[in-house]
């Protein structure tokens, strides 16, 4: 029994040494953010819930789920691509309400 305990620590000192900013976080108390900073020194952690920053103690950590760049940049580029259409969208009708004939001309 021992030995799965000594497994199960060093597993979950590993997964407190990976935490890096932008993993979400789930605290024992149930608080889920996104990680701020760390501060390893002082043993702490900044979570971002929701635009409000939560200092906690490293231990207070339950679980971290890691970095996931995919949806990050697949947002960005949708957000792009919304914007870029939208610019084009609106050069093309105003270059329709120019080619209209003006009554004061």
């Amino acid at each position: 029994m021992q030995r799965n305990q000594k497994k199960a620590a060093a597993q979950r000192q590993e997964q407190l040494d990976n935490m890096q900013p932008g993993s979400e976080i789930v605290t024992i108390g149930g608080l889920h953010g996104i990680l701020a900073s760390v501060d390893k020194t002082k043993g702490t952690i900044e979570l971002d819930a929701e635009g409000v920053i939560l200092t906690f103690d490293r231990a207070a950590v339950k679980t971290v789920k890691p970095v996931v760049a995919t949806e990050a940049t697949d947002e960005a580029e949708t957000i792009d691509s919304v914007i870029a259409d939208a610019k084009t969208e609106a050069i093309a009708s105003s270059e329709t309400v120019d080619k209209q004939d003006s009554p004061f001309e």
